[in-house]
This record gives structure tokens, C-alpha cells and sequence, in this order.
């Protein structure tokens, strides 16, 4: 483990992990729960860096039972549910989970972001992408501050200048 960067901690049989315990990845995702020769077994939640969370009951390394998916749970408290799921998917409203919340805003003070906040300045031509800025003459996404995210391959573009906010001029001729 230490060579690549995660750690373990917890009850051990013959130096493998078993019993409960918490596996830190190198990446900052971590697993807190039942363990069965070195693999998630039992119940156990794995926390992402971001906030959201995976709790399951787990079987040799993979989610078990009803959905075998586990609940997950958003950053923002969000939790997934695969039946009757309509929050911000292709074909129902687009809502954010504020507005779930705490209901629409009338007209004219709509929300551009999920969030209370002011929404982000766009540049002339780019796209409001949620975690950045979106270039669509380079494919590049950038945070909000200006650093490097990632390029978005071909899905990704078209869905983004398909579904995201653009920056477009003040100027009504």
C-alpha cells in the first residue's frame, strides 16, 4: 500500500484487511467499513473528496442487492434515487435542487446556478459548465479562476452547447 499511495487502518487476519476498518486511495476517495480478504465486504461507505458518498452493502468488492447500486449522495445532499428519478435529466424539467427545495422563484429572479450566490461572469462565446468555464474553440474547460480542468471529447462538447449558459454580449441592436 505504501507504494502506491493509500493506507489501511483497521482489524487485520494474517496481514490481510478483515474485519471493520477505513482504506484511504491516494486519490482522497475512502472506505469506511466491513472488509473480507482485502476487499470491501459487508456494509460500508466509500466518501469522494468532492462530499458525495456511496453507502451499500458490499460483496468481494461490489455493491450488492436491491438496485446494486448502494445510495449515493450528492456534495450538495442530493440523494440518488433510481426510481423516478427526474432531477436535471434530458427529458423532464431542468430545476436545480435548491428549487426542489425551497420551490421556484417568480419571474424575473430566476436562478442561473444552484446556488444563492451571484452566477459567474461568461466570457464572449464560452459556457457556464458548473465546475468552470467552457472555451468551445479549444475544448477546453477551465476553472473559474483560470486553471487548466480537462478538454471535453466529442459527448461532452455537444452536450455543453446544447444544455449550458453562454456568455453573450450586453448589446441589443
Amino acid at each position: 500500500m505504501e507504494f502506491t499511495g493509500s493506507s489501511y487502518t483497521g482489524e487485520s487476519t494474517h496481514n490481510r484487511m478483515e474485519g471493520k476498518g477505513e482504506y484511504a486511495f491516494a486519490s482522497g476517495t475512502r472506505y469506511v467499513g466491513e472488509m473480507k480478504d482485502g476487499m470491501f465486504h459487508g456494509e460500508g461507505t466509500l466518501y469522494f473528496p468532492n462530499g458525495g458518498q456511496v453507502t451499500a452493502v458490499w460483496k468481494e468488492g461490489r455493491t450488492v442487492g436491491e438496485g446494486s447500486g448502494g445510495e449515493y449522495t450528492f456534495s450538495d445532499g442530493l440523494k440518488y434515487n433510481e426510481e423516478g428519478w427526474d432531477y436535471c435529466n434530458a427529458f423532464s424539467e431542468r430545476r436545480f435542487y435548491t428549487e426542489i427545495c425551497k420551490g421556484l422563484k417568480p419571474a424575473g429572479r430566476s436562478q442561473l446556478i444552484d446556488s444563492e450566490k451571484k452566477p459567474h461572469a461568461i466570457p464572449l462565446g464560452w459556457f457556464d459548465v458548473g465546475d468552470g468555464l467552457y472555451n468551445p474553440e479549444t475544448r477546453r474547460v477551465e476553472s473559474y479562476t483560470g486553471g487548466f480542468l480537462r478538454n471535453a471529447d466529442d459527448e461532452e462538447h455537444l452536450w455543453i452547447i446544447t444544455q449550458c449558459r453562454k456568455g453573450v454580449s450586453d448589446d441589443v441592436a
